[in-house]
């Protein structure tokens, strides 16, 4: 049974749409079909999380005009934190709601035929490039009604392609300012690295308001190719009544590596999955994620590594703090494929609850249909060690101070992950912030 969804936009607008950001006649047709078929498609069902009443649909704005940064010394001091000021060459790229404000990417990575840029003059300019990889090998348009709403609707991203044998030594870093209480986001992000091709992508969301009732649906897309290596650290911090889909994705090709360090700290409500489909023999995924949920927002958290090839090994770690009258469903999926011998499946989920209306559930899983296999998992829900907080007291810190001490150290193995020190930085002042 389908229901229908009644959508502010019909296919005019869509293809108004398209033709306004004189997309190629593929993107076009893409968009349309996308929402043709979307009636058609369930929603998503988020295990322990019932979001038949989350506004995902209805929204009024689909596209805010928002001025460019002439220079970064013109971006809210917010954003200035976040990006080194003085670096002599930076790779960077700023959205300012849906509109892409700012670029920079050095001659040197120009010269090697790295592409960075937005999603849209990807499509102008990369168009072939682009269509190889959009939503063709990561994330397919129909798995659901959010994935075809947001193949109808995207308003904003990037595409960062590296080619065969680059291997780029600075992180390239996205920053995504969301400034106006009207800006629904339906961003794309596809990060490419070719065969024996290396980089590290890092990007922030960040909200510069402190409400908004809006919709924010993200979809990334991550390849790695053979002995390919990409890290890609994140860190969200939407506004409160913000409601957020993220769905990250990887796929990893012979010998190839996915890192994934991700700080999910958004104020409203979270749906978010991250998937690493390990395709190729000997790849590698490792995903460490950072939750703190507070007052009474709702979140869904599943991290899931699938094996298919021989000798591939999957780690997650997620660690949560929940508050108040927060909710966190944290899913861990270790899924080993049949024929994928040799593979090593692990995941540890851990969440600290530090208050009696808050709740936190880790629900550790394992699907193995091959033998020749290691695999294992580990989980637990509680409140913040006494006898850790008895040791600090007892060199005469407070128990406040030891609380906060406990938290920030439980939180560290994935702080610890992000590149660039000032979204390192920022992590950590969003988490004092939210646990003080």
């Amino acid at each position: 049974m389908t229901i229908e969804t009644k959508l502010p936009f019909d296919k005019g607008f869509v293809s108004s749409f398209s033709k306004e950001m004189n997309e190629p006649a593929w993107f076009e047709e893409f968009r349309l079909k996308a929402l043709n078929d979307l009636d058609q498609l369930p929603m998503p069902r988020p295990d322990k999380t019932k979001i038949d009443k989350w506004n995902f649909t209805q929204f009024n704005q689909h596209t805010v005009k928002s001025d460019v940064y002439p220079s970064l010394a013109d971006l809210p001091e917010e954003v200035k934190e976040l990006v080194d000021l003085d670096a002599k060459n930076k790779n960077l790229y700023i959205q300012r709601n849906q509109t892409p404000a700012y670029l920079a990417l050095s001659e040197d990575l120009k010269s090697k035929g790295v592409i960075f840029t937005d999603i849209f003059t990807a499509a102008r300019e990369h168009g072939e490039q682009l269509k190889k990889y959009f939503m063709t090998q990561a994330i397919n348009v129909d798995e659901h009604r959010l994935t075809a709403l947001h193949a109808a609707l995207v308003n904003g991203g990037v595409f960062l392609y590296v080619p065969k044998n680059v291997e780029i030594t600075e992180p390239i870093q996205a920053v995504y300012v969301h400034d106006d209480a009207e800006a629904n986001l339906f961003n794309h992000v596809i990060v490419v690295a070719d065969d024996n091709s290396s980089v590290t992508y890092v990007e922030n969301y960040i909200s510069t308001i402190e409400t908004s009732n809006t919709l924010v649906n993200i979809l990334t897309e991550v390849i790695a190719n053979v002995n390919a290596k990409i890290q890609y650290g994140a860190v969200d911090t939407l506004a409160k009544g913000v409601t957020t889909y993220v769905n990250r994705r990887g796929v990893a090709g012979r010998d190839a590596n996915i890192e994934w360090a991700l700080g999910l700290m958004n104020e409203g409500n979270t749906i978010s999955e991250n998937t690493t489909n390990l395709l190729g023999d000997g790849s590698n995924g490792d995903t460490k994620t950072v939750v703190v949920g507070r007052g009474e927002q709702t979140q869904n958290f599943t991290t899931k590594v699938v094996h298919f090839g021989k000798h591939t090994t999957g780690t997650i770690l997620n660690h949560g703090v929940v508050k108040d009258s927060a909710t966190s469903i944290f899913n861990g999926i270790g899924k080993i494929e049949h024929g994928a011998s040799k593979s090593d499946a692990e995941q540890t989920s851990r969440v600290l609850m530090l208050s009696e209306k808050a709740r936190g559930d880790a629900n550790p899983i394992l699907l193995i249909d091959e033998d020749d296999v290691v695999a294992g998992h580990a989980a637990s829900v509680g409140r913040v060690d006494p006898v850790q907080l008895y040791y600090l007291m007892s060199r005469g810190i407070s128990k406040t101070e030891a609380e906060r001490l406990v938290i920030h150290g439980f939180l560290a193995p994935v702080v610890k992950q992000l590149p660039i020190e000032g979204v390192k930085k920022q992590l950590t002042e969003v988490i004092e912030r939210k646990v003080r």
